[in-house]
């Protein structure tokens, strides 16, 4: 079929208004949240899963690439295309339109379209006091369920691990390049055709006899004993993890997911934020090693900052903080995709810059006093290692004892049970913090390289988590940036050079160190197309896609189209 034939197919499917041709209507769509860029033959947004379906079937007939994009928050390029080398067209499937949420079984499950955001979700849910995989974090930019699952994504929160259901309903393109609709969602009569599946599922006629609850998990229900295993060599979560890697389930959009069927959780009845610090790494292992093996209540979080991003984030994060402690998160996704969009128009137009929101976002925030707590800035000063722990109903009383005896007067550090306010605002920093270091670099831009940004998982067992890196990296460093996932060892780093440095070398040569560690890269992001996919991770893509017409040259690999013969 010729181009303007298949544009022609896409509007007679989803409306005219819902084909976007034109280079300028899709650079937003062809570009990632921080980076990257990539040329397609047209952006196409179906408003209904059976248009998605037909859709799909066009673009395979076509002989097309297909990139399905959600909401493009992926820190990893992995939602936009990459370049101008691929061997087909590429079509990108925007299918933020479809939104329908159905509850089963009194919330206690949701089965989501694949553009419901977390953000919806968490409300639909808050009805029937119930709560979703994640609360905070990529929820507040518009991420959607159906990104969380197809990356594997992490969260803040110990007891859930990674986003992940083995009940999916999907489009699949086997080894002879046929196109096929997999419906493993647990349901029972929905129908025996494509097109009757797809419009019972968006509809919700969904019999309560008919939903099975026997036939896989629709999270990751293993988790808590495994982040309690504190002795073991390999990283408790992480992208390549092959136990985690199941059809829909980290399949980094190399199938075309229609639903998903994921798990809530019972919101708690109390919870109490306390905040430690110390200037000895070794008592904050100690304190994670001992929450983990000992305690009968596992923590709802366990957020770690170093002074140095908490000092940058309460100077380049306070903007976001600010907005979200004042409006709430109800407005933030919206906010955020305006931003990028308009961030793109002003980077077509001559001798303007792109970065001006940002720019006039963080004087403008310079103008509000001070935003943290006075307790918060005086643990500042006095230690180097900030963990914000959050427990919750019986765990509140656990981690008191435990923080009176073991972190007291002369102990090598020092806590404080935070009033309610000062919860809040200390996990905003917190979240806050995670574009901090970009705003830094973008006010800074005529100084510093691009920021080099990893996501890492340590051993469970590891004590060495505080990163000692050679004269060679950090000659020409300006700064490096830990924070994360304690409880977890996952652990964001980001890391700022001086104008000039060769970055590329310098990631390279700190993967090496994180390789010799036995560490696991990425932990939560998912490979994109700045990261190479380890051999598990191939070998699963191949697996769903085995003639790369999904999203090709993820985790750098081929770009170019594979017959059966390459597939075993």
């Amino acid at each position: 079929m010729e181009n303007h034939t298949l544009i022609k197919t896409f509007q007679s499917l989803v409306g005219t208004k819902n084909v976007l041709t034109r280079i300028k209507e899709t650079e937003y769509y062809r570009s990632g949240f921080r980076s990257g860029k990539g040329e397609a033959l047209a952006v196409v947004f179906p408003t209904t899963l059976l248009e998605q379906w037909n859709v799909i079937k066009s673009c395979v007939e076509s002989n097309c690439i297909i990139i399905m994009q959600a909401a493009k928050t992926g820190l990893t390029e992995g939602s936009a295309p990459s370049g101008s080398d691929y061997d087909r067209e590429v079509v990108i499937i925007n299918i933020t339109k479809m939104k329908q949420i159905h509850l089963l079984d009194g919330g206690k499950q949701a089965v989501c379209m694949p553009g419901t955001s977390l953000h919806s979700l968490e409300k639909e849910l808050k009805k029937v006091n119930r709560a979703p995989h994640s609360v905070i974090g990529s929820s507040s930019i518009g991420a959607t369920v159906v990104g969380g699952i197809a990356n594997n994504s992490g969260g803040a929160l110990v007891k859930r691990g990674p986003a992940y259901t083995e009940l999916s309903l999907f489009a699949q393109v086997d080894k002879e390049g046929k196109l096929h609709l997999v419906n493993h969602l647990g349901i029972d009569g929905l129908g025996e055709t494509p097109e009757e599946i797809l419009t019972n599922i968006q509809n919700g006629n969904i019999k309560l006899e008919n939903i099975q609850h026997d036939v896989g998990m629709a999270s990751d229900r293993e988790y808590e004993a495994r982040v309690r295993d504190v002795d073991s060599d390999i990283p408790s979560r992480f992208n390549a993890d092959e136990r985690r890697l199941y059809e829909a389930s980290g399949c980094a959009g190399k199938l075309g997911i229609f639903a998903v069927r994921v798990d809530s959780y019972p919101v708690t009845e109390k919870e109490q934020v306390f905040y430690i610090g110390t200037d000895d790494a070794e008592k904050l292992t100690q304190l994670r090693r001992d929450i983990l093996s000992k305690f009968d209540n596992l923590p709802e979080m366990g957020e770690y900052m170093h002074r140095d991003i908490f000092n940058l984030s309460e100077k380049y994060g306070k903007d976001v903080f600010l907005s979200i402690n004042h409006l709430g998160t109800e407005s933030l996704p919206k906010f955020f995709a305006l931003k990028a969009k308009v961030e793109n128009f002003l980077g077509r137009i001559p001798y303007v810059n792109k970065y001006l929101p940002d720019t006039i976002l963080y004087y403008v925030s310079k103008l509000f006093p001070q935003h943290l707590p006075k307790r918060m800035l005086d643990f500042r000063n006095k230690y180097q290692h900030h963990l914000i722990l959050k427990m919750s109903d019986e765990g509140i009383e656990e981690a008191k004892a435990y923080l009176e005896n073991n972190w007291g007067e002369g102990s090598g550090g020092s806590y404080f049970a935070c009033t309610a306010d000062e919860g809040k605002k200390a996990l905003l920093h917190r979240f806050a913090a995670a574009g901090a270091a970009i705003r830094y670099e973008t006010i800074h831009r005529n100084e510093v390289e691009e920021i080099v940004a990893l996501d890492i998982a340590l051993r469970r067992n590891d004590r060495e988590w505080v990163e000692k890196l050679s004269e060679e990296i950090t000659k020409n460093m300006v700064t490096s940036l830990y924070y994360g996932h304690f409880m977890c060892h996952v652990f964001h780093q980001d890391y700022i050079f001086k104008k000039g440095t060769d970055t590329k070398k310098m990631k390279k040569l700190m993967l090496e160190l994180l390789e010799q560690k036995g560490a696991k890269y990425p932990a939560e992001h998912n490979v994109g197309h700045l990261y190479e996919a380890e051999n598990t991770l191939q070998e699963f893509y191949h697996k769903l896609d085995p003639t790369n017409t999904f999203n090709p040259g993820i985790g750098k690999m081929s770009k170019y189209k594979r017959n059966c013969s390459c597939c075993h």
